[in-house]
């Protein structure tokens, strides 16, 4: 674990240790790296080596006067992995996978494959729900929590929800042909109570070409936590097997040569 620059700002980062290929997590928003390396992380780290590093404004990184971007997201990813050095698939969820998306759309060279876990390609992909209210024990608890870690304090907690909630209103806006520009081989993963509308999960799997999809039953927007071992599951078989998949009776995909 340390500080390193990202495009001249101090980002808390951590580089796994062992041999294999590269995975680089991406975490949500009002959040960090940790909740991705709890669950999925610490599962992978025995075959891959996992790293991630915690965005501008989330967990031990430092904000900065700046809205939120998705863009600006992807371009701090971008610098993480220049200075990695190494290509590496990419596991995000919510925010950290709409960034995996612009990231394999602008750098396809910096990335093997991609899971995008809870994604939405549009504000109206996602259900109603209400803000996170900045006020009363709910965010007191969370603005707690937050100062734990940020450099910034607790009291910098409701500028953070602030711009969070106004990108949700306002990003991504990702159309079909941007994600069907996508040469990554990705898989879409949900929850089937997922806060990402279930058709719009579906619209995401239909644009990319060649890109797997699980829906996991049971399950909401924190499937990862909810089902770590099975999420995981999932995902090393997607990392591990053959692109496209082989499949015996194919629909949409190439069929098999017979034997």
């Amino acid at each position: 674990m340390t500080i390193v620059s990202l495009n001249g700002h101090p980002t808390w980062v951590t580089v796994g240790r062992t041999r294999g290929e590269d995975v680089v997590l991406l975490h949500g928003g009002l959040s960090s790296s940790a909740s991705l390396r709890r669950t999925v992380g610490r599962r992978l780290s025995g075959s891959y080596r996992v790293s991630a590093f915690d965005r501008r404004g989330h967990g031990r990184t430092a904000d900065t006067d700046e809205p939120f971007h998705y863009d600006a997201m992807a371009t701090e990813t971008i610098a993480f992995l220049e200075w990695l050095g190494r290509r590496a698939h990419l596991i995000g969820h919510s925010d950290g996978a709409i960034t995996g998306l612009l990231v394999a759309m602008r750098r396809p060279d910096l990335v093997g494959r991609l899971v995008a876990v809870g994604a939405n390609t549009h504000p109206d992909g996602l259900e109603p729900m209400e803000s996170f209210a900045t006020e009363g024990p709910m965010f007191e608890a969370w603005a707690t929590e937050f100062g734990l870690r940020s450099p910034d304090g607790t009291g910098h907690a409701r500028v953070v929800v602030e711009k969070t909630m106004r990108l949700f209103r306002t990003e991504p806006n990702l159309t079909s042909a941007e994600l069907g520009s996508i040469r990554v081989a990705t898989l879409v993963m949900a929850g089937d109570d997922d806060s990402t509308r279930l058709e719009d999960t579906i619209g995401l799997y239909r644009a990319i070409p060649e890109a797997q999809l699980a829906i996991v039953p049971g399950a909401s927007h924190a499937l990862l936590k909810e089902y770590p071992r099975e999420t995981t599951a999932l995902i090393q078989r997607f990392l591990r097997g053959p692109v496209p998949p082989v499949t015996l009776s194919p629909v949409h995909r190439t069929r098999p040569e017979s034997p």
